[in-house]
């Protein structure tokens, strides 16, 4: 059974700093490409980051370069968003995706709240 797991998420002050954790189970993760994607109050889920399967490349959306890391442990199956400087429109809820080919799998999202 195919599972993805995020965690991590929570209320922060602006200026402050989350990391996002999904685990991965029940396929072969150093296969897939891995995506943050995020859906606002309102608003369409966009992509935020990605990683390759063996994690040498990473594109990011333009509002969080300089701010977002994306990374992954494939000993772990787990992938990483690290989140710094955070602004108030970067409350979402932040969803991991996995990718091979045609095979596009969906985590259930977890919540990040920016906010004094």
């Amino acid at each position: 059974q195919v599972q993805l797991v995020e965690s991590g998420g929570g209320l922060v002050q602006p200026g402050g700093s989350l990391r996002l954790s999904c685990a991965a189970s029940g396929f072969t993760f150093s296969r897939y490409s891995m995506r943050w994607y995020r859906q606002a109050p309102g608003k369409e889920r966009e992509l935020v980051a990605t990683i390759s399967n063996a994690g040498d490349t990473t594109t990011y959306a333009d509002d969080v370069k300089g701010r977002f890391t994306i990374s992954r442990d494939n000993a772990k199956n787990t992938q990483y968003l690290r989140m710094n400087s955070l602004k108030p429109e970067d409350t979402a809820v932040y969803y991991c995706n996995a990718r091979w080919g045609p095979q596009s799998y969906w985590g259930q999202g977890t919540q990040v709240i920016v906010s004094s």
